[in-house]
């Protein structure tokens, strides 16, 4: 019996390709015959991108807005935030640029009081972060100290625990096996290559946001990266949500294509209802560690289903800060954002973006 069904997923010839593994009881199935490169898709209509201001960066402002951008989500899509036959939501959580550069706690709160209004119960409502470090230091797990926590009855997923990987699906991208651990040194000093050649060419990703669901929000914060070019709402929910994403910063010419062909996985995708993210702080140039000096602020809040506009958005925003402050903008060789765009996720065109102001 399969364990899981199998998933079609487009073929991205620039760099690499998407594979999906399956456990059977049975026979192994026949080799598939060669498969043709997928031309591009053809692009999608542009999602609007429902914007709030923000009076405070209090508990009481972030819940206001996030109700409001909420509820005129639900009028405009039909689609209502509700429990559904799992009756749990995931919120994917950003603290990897340690404190000073979190999504922030009161977001958070909202975002759950606003679940909770809608019939979920709040022992249903789980935190998914990468590092256990990171999550404490940003004040998401209990402090070792007091032991509070200001998510309480919230399970939190730590996803380099390795416990919420499933063997079964896996992104596989067939790079080169061993890389010079002197290239990329920043990104790489902390990983050591001593996996096997097999398990290099494997990213496992975390099944609880599209398999324990009904849905999932991601929750982003944006800094400027020297590979990716932006850090933000694709980033966090593809390379900031599977394992073995080091390899990429060791071949930094396989870091984009690889978000771009993650964030088009459809089981990822299906249950991805959309993203948040606050401006209270983002960061425009030497990220994606936390540098107050280069961070800026604005009371905005944007929710949309397009992640690809918003980190267009947000390229814009960092490009003008680093123009203002003498600095280079982001290169435009790293192509992120084109790339997910010709796999259909979402739209560069910040020129028609459809921004709509909510009270």
């Amino acid at each position: 019996m399969l364990r899981f069904p199998i998933i079609a997923l487009l073929v991205f010839s620039l760099v690499s390709t998407i594979s999906v593994a399956r456990a059977a009881d049975g026979p192994p199935s026949p080799a598939p015959a060669a498969v043709a490169k997928a031309p591009a898709v053809a692009a999608a209509p542009i999602a609007p991108v429902w914007q709030a201001k923000l009076p405070t960066f209090d508990d009481y402002a972030y819940e206001q807005k996030v109700e409001a951008l909420i509820a005129t989500f639900e009028q405009s899509t039909g689609k209502k935030l509700v429990p559904g036959e799992k009756k749990k939501v995931g919120l994917k959580v950003y603290t990897d640029s340690g404190a000073g550069m979190a999504t922030p706690l009161p977001l958070v709160r909202g975002v759950i009081r606003a679940l909770v209004k809608r019939g979920f119960a709040n022992t249903d409502i789980f935190l998914v972060g990468l590092n256990q470090l990171r999550l404490r230091m940003t004040g998401y797990l209990p402090s070792l100290v007091t032991g509070e926590t200001p998510f309480k009855g919230n399970l939190i997923y730590v996803l380099e625990s390795g416990r919420f990987y499933d063997p079964a699906w896996f992104y596989d991208s067939p790079l080169p096996q061993r890389f010079d651990p002197i290239f990329a040194e920043s990104q790489t000093k902390d990983f050591a290559n001593n996996s096997s050649k097999d398990e290099d060419r494997k990213s496992f990703l975390a099944t609880p946001l599209f398999f324990d669901a009904d849905f999932w929000i991601n929750l982003p914060v944006y800094t400027d990266h020297p590979i990716l070019g932006i850090n933000g709402a694709l980033v966090n929910a593809t390379l900031w949500n599977a394992s073995n994403t080091a390899r990429f910063f060791r071949s930094p010419a396989n870091a984009p294509a690889a978000v771009a062909e993650m964030s088009a996985i459809p089981e990822l995708r299906q249950t991805w209802m959309f993203t948040i993210t606050s401006l209270e702080h983002y960061q425009y140039i030497g990220g994606p560690f936390f540098n107050s000096l280069y961070s800026k602020t604005e009371p905005l809040l944007w929710l949309s289903t397009d992640p690809v506009m918003l980190d267009s958005l947000m390229r814009a925003k960092i490009d003008r800060a680093r123009r203002q402050n003498g600095f280079e903008n982001v290169s435009e060789e790293i192509r992120t954002l084109e790339f997910a765009e010709t796999l259909g996720v979402g739209s560069t065109r910040i020129k028609k973006a459809n921004i709509i102001e909510v009270n």
